[in-house]
């Protein structure tokens, strides 16, 4: 447990939850810095035809603007749980286990 909580003290030290949460995507998705090499790795990947990373990339992107919306803005309300908000939490989470586990597991390349 001393490593797990050395990992989550320096991840909470350097802020990263909070420099992820304040991500601007505009901004990040028209800056040539952030968006050539995206773009050349996408393009590798699909001369590769590799399908297992373009999902995993497309997932995780999804998730990442899953996480930007209003229903999960108001998940936490004065620091209790909204129940009524949590099934669709719950579904998507399932949802994207299932997509990656099709991709990684069941299907093969």
């Amino acid at each position: 447990m001393n490593l797990l909580d050395s990992i989550t003290g320096f991840i909470a030290d350097t802020g990263i939850p909070e420099q992820l949460s304040e991500v601007e995507v505009v901004g990040l998705f028209t800056n040539p810095w952030f968006l050539v090499p995206f773009l050349v790795f996408i393009g590798y990947q699909l001369y590769r035809q590799s399908l297992n990373t373009l999902v995993l990339v497309a997932l995780l992107i999804g998730l990442w603007a899953f996480s930007g919306t209003p229903l999960m803005e108001d998940l936490i309300i004065d620091g209790e749980l909204q129940l009524g908000k949590l099934l669709p939490v719950i579904g998507v989470g399932l949802g994207a286990a299932a997509i990656a586990i099709y991709f990684f597991f069941i299907r093969s390349d």
